[in-house]
């Protein structure tokens, strides 16, 4: 919450305020600031939403998630899903179903 995206951004949300009671003295000096520590975490939730968004953007698909590789052991594949394969040349296999299989001897 103190970085400085988000001190900076709480700094421009309560500007106006800080504008009034510091340059014109509309406003008491008090609500001035008590106006600023609450833009803090509302800047903190507006950042940390917008880093949520854009958290894939400008990687590739070849690349592998970090947190989603390192908990499994291996590659991240998307959505978890585990790898599927299918004939390239022709047709894919034809599913079976248990009714069709011979019975075992």
């Amino acid at each position: 919450m103190a970085r400085f995206s988000t001190l900076f951004l709480a700094l421009v949300i309560a500007s106006p305020a800080l504008y009034a009671g510091f340059v014109t003295h509309r406003l008491d000096a008090q609500t001035a600031l008590l106006r600023l520590l609450i833009a803090v975490p509302v800047a903190a939730v507006m950042l940390s939403l917008f880093r949520m968004i854009t958290l894939g953007y400008g990687r590739s698909d070849d690349e592998p998630d970090k947190d989603t590789a390192a908990s499994n052991g291996g590659p991240a594949q998307a959505g978890g899903d585990p790898l599927r394969a299918e004939a390239v040349a022709g047709e894919p296999f034809p599913q079976r179903r248990a009714e069709d299989r011979p019975p075992p001897q």
